[in-house]
């Protein structure tokens, strides 16, 4: 027996459990929405977080990562422990057929567990149900818990769908306002916002990259990754030139792309490209 599991949040960048397969790739009838609480991780009772939850939607579809977990029941029991402690705000598993880019019409997978929640604030205590834009993006600004706040879950979402290549413009949009009324808690002085926050400069980069056509962003990612090619190239001539001369060095940090998850928000890889200053500093000690 196979289990195959949907990720649309957070999942997406950090899925937490031992998985044999990932693919990319959508379900359809669905859409991305923010209208579910988190009360103990991102959030507290007094000052929920939102996150995401499925909407049903005729024709709407919701790009994400399918997991699939091989290797027995007690591999897969234990995946499931995993997920239904770590989605306990979610009171529903819908079994899905889900999609790859190459073949829009035939599922790659059927039978595909997702979690989902009650659109009923009686039937599910966590449905918090949808807001206007303006309000959503304000409670997501301020919001905190116990595992971080609930602004870097918005935009790590944002860069984990740039990542795979497939953005959602609600998610976009949603991010683009937080960061508007973050700015303006930090001039009004309400909040303070001294960690992992963007720079004018580069959170202008950042908005003008997301709204180009998807070529085009493409095209910006395969030159970025052409860019870091060079630098890793770079710095091991460099060494190898060290080594000839026997000269005793040691580079402290070897260059390399960060991972999604451990990069601040303050630098993003794709905005190296254009930024050249973002580039995280790489220092060479030479013992003479």
């Amino acid at each position: 027996m196979v289990l195959w599991v949907f990720g649309y949040g957070s999942l997406i960048w950090n899925p937490g459990f031992d998985f044999d397969e990932k693919i990319v790739g959508f379900i359809k009838d669905y859409r991305r929405v923010f209208d579910l609480a988190c009360i103990d991780h991102r959030g507290t009772p007094e000052n929920p977080a939102r996150t995401c939850t499925l909407e049903a939607k005729k024709g709407a579809v919701c790009w994400g990562t399918a997991y699939c977990v091989r290797g027995g029941i007690e591999k897969e029991r234990a995946a499931m422990q995993y997920l239904e402690r770590r989605e306990c705000e979610y009171d529903q598993k819908t079994s899905v057929d889900f999609y790859k880019e190459e073949d829009l019409l035939r599922p790659a997978v059927s039978g595909v567990l997702v979690f989902t929640s009650t659109p009923d604030r009686k039937a599910n205590k966590y449905y918090l149900g949808p807001a206007p834009l303006r309000e959503t993006a304000r409670q997501i600004a301020t919001a905190c818990g116990p595992c971080g706040n609930n602004r870097d879950y918005l935009f790590l979402l944002e860069k984990a769908m740039f990542n795979i290549g497939h953005q959602d413009d609600y998610v976009i949009d949603l991010a683009n306002e937080v960061r508007k009324i973050i700015g303006s808690l930090k001039v009004t002085g309400v909040v303070s916002f001294a960690q992992k926050e963007e720079s004018p400069s580069l959170m202008g980069i950042r908005h003008w990259i997301m709204k180009w056509p998807r070529p085009l962003r493409d095209l910006c990612r395969w030159m970025n990754e052409r860019i870091w090619s060079a630098l890793r190239s770079m710095q091991d001539t460099i060494q190898r030139s060290m080594l000839q001369k026997k000269i005793n060095h040691s580079f402290t940090q070897k260059i390399q792309p960060e991972r999604i998850d451990e990069v601040p928000i303050s630098w993003k890889p794709h905005e190296a490209l254009l930024h050249p200053l973002s580039l995280p500093a790489t220092t060479i000690v030479v013992d003479s």
